[in-house]
């Protein structure tokens, strides 16, 4: 979607403030997931993986049994948990990590009775190897935060990709010539717009639906006259109905009659129903519209070949003094000053106040340059780290 100049501009400090944060956020979730990787490349994935599993499953026994097989309440779970306990430790692998702690922590557990307090003398011993699961919490962690950096340098890079495309369109007002005065161009359009739009009315409201069909199927030869063709029943309605030669608000005034009613009206009630009844939603939006000028006007070219359509249409229902108005607006196309007026109608009327400011005092294009640098220190940055910046959106 084109930017939309009506708008204020995009202020470029904050842009700049919110691109610096999030690129030194980046830098800074980069670094901390570096760092703990490293931690578990020191140690190797595979053993603080396995270290984090049998700590949890040593901790989960400790749980279970802490009140079932302490005291002398329950034998049963006693010699249980001995055997869970003992014989997850004796499974360990020589090279995991801090196996020491699970022997401690065994040595303390097999003896004849045990206590609660030997539960939680069980998990200090093995306290050493909580750091392990920690460590893998803080990967998790800094894989999120850096995901999250990552999201914020990607929206930041959108808004200032929106701010360039902004001021981008806005430098293609440099040209304009504040001085002119875009009344010579917009009264002549608005004065043809206001006759065209008063003829066509008196053409819908008082011609007959024949007269106005044919007139929108003759539009079909003229590209830049853009009515939605008339549907096909309609076309065949006004050749084959006795009824075509009233008025469309008529007709559609007929078309909400009862049967018994519209019998007294119409000369076959059947066929007006299932057409105009059908197409009252096509039948009451036209209006001249597709004739119209807009305000700011297209291209010189364009718009000869516009009112050259035009003014080979309007003579089937327009008065003179709106072909006048039509040929007189043509004619200025024709000037040497014409683009002079059209630019600074589009700057005037497409154009906040604050961004033409901006033009007049001739900053648009350092400001465009200015965002440009900014784009290429964000990409520079990517492409400094091993991301692709496409998978962060």
């Amino acid at each position: 979607m084109a930017p939309d100049l009506t708008d204020a501009p995009p202020d470029i400090d904050s842009l700049k403030s919110t691109t610096e944060r999030a690129l030194s956020n980046l830098e800074a979730a980069r670094e901390q997931k570096q760092a703990v990787d490293g931690e578990i490349a020191s140690v190797g994935e595979s053993m603080v993986v396995a270290a984090a599993d049998e700590y949890e499953r040593a901790i989960q026994l400790l749980d279970s049994y802490q009140d079932s097989a302490t005291g002398t309440g329950n034998f049963q779970a006693y010699v249980e948990f001995q055997d869970r306990f003992i014989g997850l430790v004796e499974e360990l692998p020589e090279s995991i990590p801090e196996r020491e702690a699970f022997e401690v922590a065994a040595d303390r557990l097999d003896q004849r009775r045990l206590n609660r307090s030997d539960f939680e003398a069980a998990r200090e011993d093995l306290a050493p190897v909580a750091t392990y699961g920690e460590l893998l919490n803080q990967r998790q962690e800094a894989a999120d935060a850096l995901a999250s950096a990552k999201r914020e340098v990607s929206q930041a890079r959108q808004a200032v990709t929106e701010a360039i495309e902004y001021y981008k369109l806005l430098c293609s007002y440099s040209d304009v010539d504040f001085s002119v005065s875009t009344t010579a161009l917009s009264e002549p359009i608005s004065e043809y717009n206001d006759s065209v739009h008063q003829d066509f009315t008196e053409f819908y409201e008082t011609a007959s639906i024949n007269s106005v069909i044919s007139f929108l199927e003759r539009t079909e030869s003229f590209p830049l006259i853009s009515y939605q063709a008339p549907p096909q029943d309609l076309s065949q309605f006004i050749r084959q109905s006795p009824d075509a030669g009233d008025s469309i608000p008529t007709l559609l005034e007929y078309a909400d009659f009862s049967g018994s009613k519209l019998d007294h009206y119409a000369a076959d009630p059947a066929l007006l129903q299932t057409t105009v009844g059908v197409h009252r939603t096509y039948l009451e939006r036209l209006s001249a519209e597709p004739l119209s000028i807009s305000i700011p006007p297209p291209a010189a070219g364009k718009l000869q070949f516009f009112t050259s359509e035009a003014i080979s249409l309007l003579g089937r229902f327009a008065r003179e003094e709106t072909i006048a108005a039509i040929r007189t607006v043509r004619d200025i196309t024709f000037e040497p000053v014409y683009n002079k007026y059209r630019l600074a109608l589009a700057a005037e009327v497409n154009i906040s106040d604050a961004a033409r400011q901006l033009l007049k005092n001739k900053r648009a294009e350092a400001a465009k340059k200015e965002l440009l640098s900014l784009q290429e220190t964000i990409d520079s940055a990517l492409d400094t780290w091993p991301c692709t910046f496409n998978v962060w959106i």
